[in-house]
């Protein structure tokens, strides 16, 4: 490398770092400030975009695997979104303001296409999972919810700088987060009392009574996936329409049955926006009045997940198994555990 080269490459280099720190670099001649100036700004530019588009392969992922979730009954894509640390962002996100919407599309756009992907797509993936392994699979999801439980704690115990937290805030914390915990542990306990394999193979009648049973339990199933730890499809389980919704999906792709399956499927569809919306508003306006006692229940929530997935010891089979839901719940909590050190640092 000629001289000349070598100079120019170190005034370049210096400028960037220098930029990095936010201190000028000291170079002498017009010409190389000038050129510092310029190679500071492309490099400060291709940084963000860098970034940017980490940030939204992440938030593509997130959203196929929350989509994958929300199919499964038992299994809440509300945790998911927890676990990944979107939460806040997923509940202001649900809004029929275009102007927000708009604003917020690198968030909005990565997400909803993930759940869509994650419905349509990467949802029969998730199925031959916990067909042919069930248990290393419930191991994998039970090390995602472990990864994000410090980071929660974290969020629950926040406190100013040089601060203790009061005996008043210890207290409603660990009220908060037990009642978190016996409901959700409550309501999993509902679930042995469904028949999680119930298909139907004709549609029903239409009549007044089903579509309001159908409506209702698209408003609770949507409010349930805001709600970490509560599964939608598995309420809806409950309420005996979730075999009417899947059976009336591939209904629409045949000429004798859509306008049948349309009629079963419009009013889930209203009530799911329904809902979203107004679960949503009310979620935002709990973390504004009482964020930190929001922060302890959702902790509760999650514990009880963990809980309710752990598949238990008995359920594996030979060492190699064992050694594979070791791996594979290393794996989910590192997912779960660097996935917040990649989201946006709040201001």
């Amino acid at each position: 490398m000629s001289r000349g080269r070598r100079r120019y490459f170190a005034t370049s280099t210096k400028c960037a770092v220098s930029s990095q720190y936010g201190k000028p670099a000291r170079v002498s001649g017009t010409a190389h400030n000038s050129t510092c100036s310029e190679l500071a700004k492309i490099s400060v530019l291709l940084y963000s975009s860098i970034m940017q588009i980490i940030q939204m392969i992440r938030l593509l992922l997130i959203g196929i695997v929350v989509g994958m979730c929300n199919v499964i009954p038992g299994v809440s894509g509300g945790t998911m979104v927890v676990v990944f640390n979107i939460y806040e962002q997923f509940v202001n996100a649900i809004t029929l303001n275009i102007k927000k919407l708009i604003k917020n599309w690198k968030f909005v756009v990565p997400v909803l296409g993930g759940m869509a992907a994650g419905v349509l797509i990467f949802s029969k993936l998730i199925t031959v999972l916990y067909g042919k392994f069930p248990v290393q699979t419930n191991y994998f999801f039970f090390g995602l919810i472990l990864g994000s439980i410090p980071f929660l704690f974290k969020l629950t115990t926040k406190h100013e700088p040089g601060k203790h937290l009061s005996a008043k805030r210890i207290i409603s914390i660990v009220i908060c987060a037990a009642a978190g915990f016996v409901f959700l542990l409550w309501f999993s306990s509902l679930e042995k009392s469904v028949d999680r394999t119930a298909v139907i193979m004709v549609l029903p009648e239409i009549k007044p009574m089903l579509l309001v049973r159908i409506f209702f339990a698209g408003i609770l199933g949507a409010v349930a996936m805001i709600i970490p730890g509560i599964s939608g499809s598995l309420l809806m389980l409950i309420m005996g329409v979730y075999p009417i919704v899947i059976a009336s999906i591939p209904a629409l792709f045949s000429s004798e049955t859509f306008f049948h399956a349309l009629f079963l499927l419009l009013p889930n569809g209203v009530g799911v926006i329904i809902g979203l919306l107004g679960g949503a508003k009310l979620v935002s306006w709990i973390m504004k009045v009482a964020e930190a006692q929001a922060y302890s229940v959702i902790l509760g929530l999650i514990l009880a997940s963990a809980v309710t997935i752990f598949p238990g010891f008995s359920s594996i089979n030979g060492v190699l198994q064992g050694i594979a839901c070791v791996v594979c719940t290393a794996i989910g909590a590192a997912m779960a555990f660097f996935s917040t050190k990649f989201a946006p640092q709040e201001k």
